[in-house]
């Protein structure tokens, strides 16, 4: 069953302005809605990471951090999903509750997501496909499994118990420091991370913007691996990324032109804002850095 309820804030806020700089612009869209799913595979093993990523390099890290909490499955062939371990919480519960339940949860901030970004290794077979939602709209593009060129390294690190090695390699605009665990002989990993003789436990580029730690293993395990059937919009990679910069620089212009719909923009004291429509310059960089090079 779909059950289908739209909460739309009706104002907006720009938070964190220093010295007139908006440094983060919030849009506050809930959809309960959970679309149906179609069934890719049965897991046999799932892990969770730790996923933090800096959203404002301009200052600390320490203060700048979100974080989600990623599920990685694996499943037969060479599939597997990394995708929000909130998100598939948030279906959960919106499936079976009220929609008079669910719109109570959603005003409260009980219903939050997590990250969008969903990574499927080997679908289709050999392929690596991203899915995410943009604003209102979801996008997909495929692409062939990435090729990464690992440089054996002496760390060695435990994780969960596990004694892990390290490696490196430079991966799209970032150099990447890794670890891994023969004990666990998956060549998959985080993210598109993958391609070592074992499970990779922790990642962080050199930089420390993006880490993904294991936090967690169910060794037997038979959640099914799905993927939603919603309308995606079917882009290359440089169109996703060209796409969600242009809903992150100004995301109640992309909202109003690709919906039609309208926002009353305030500052935090409930004043319209003069300058909400003006583009900012991120103060971050995407996980891929060279999509406009």
């Amino acid at each position: 069953m779909k059950k289908s309820l739209l909460i739309l804030a009706a104002t907006a806020i720009m938070t964190s302005a220093i010295s007139g700089k908006i440094l983060r612009r919030q849009l506050s869209i809930f959809q309960g809605v959970v679309p149906e799913t179609e069934t890719l595979g049965n897991e046999t093993m799932e892990f969770v990471y730790d996923y933090r990523c800096c959203v404002d390099t301009t200052e600390s890290l320490e203060d700048n951090i979100a974080s989600d909490n990623m599920l990685l499955q694996i499943g037969p062939d060479g599939l597997s999903k990394f995708s929000s371990y909130k998100n598939l919480t948030v279906d959960s519960i919106i499936m079976r509750s009220s929609q008079e339940q669910i719109a109570n949860a959603a005003l409260e901030g009980k219903l939050n997501n997590g990250e969008f970004m969903t990574i499927y290794k080997n679908y289709p077979k050999g392929k690596l496909t991203h899915t995410e939602k943009i604003c209102q709209d979801w996008f997909r593009y495929d692409e062939d499994m990435p090729s990464f060129d690992w440089e054996l390294t002496d760390s060695v690190i435990n994780v969960l118990g596990y004694e892990c090695q390290s490696a490196k390699c430079k991966f799209r605009g970032r150099e990447w420091t890794v670890f891994y665990t023969e004990d666990i002989p998956l060549t998959d990993g985080p993210w598109k991370l993958h391609g070592l003789p074992g499970l990779i436990m922790k990642a962080y580029d050199e930089k420390g913007h993006y880490t993904f730690e294991c936090i967690g293993i169910k060794s037997k395990a038979n959640r099914p691996i799905t993927i939603y059937k919603v309308p995606f919009n079917k882009v290359n990679r440089h169109d996703y990324y060209d796409t969600k910069h242009r809903y992150d620089v100004n995301p109640y212009t992309y909202y109003e032109v690709t919906t039609g719909g309208h926002i009353t923009v305030t500052d935090e004291a409930g004043n319209p804002s003069l300058t909400a429509y003006d583009p900012i310059e991120l103060p971050f960089e995407y996980i891929e850095t060279d999509w406009n090079k």
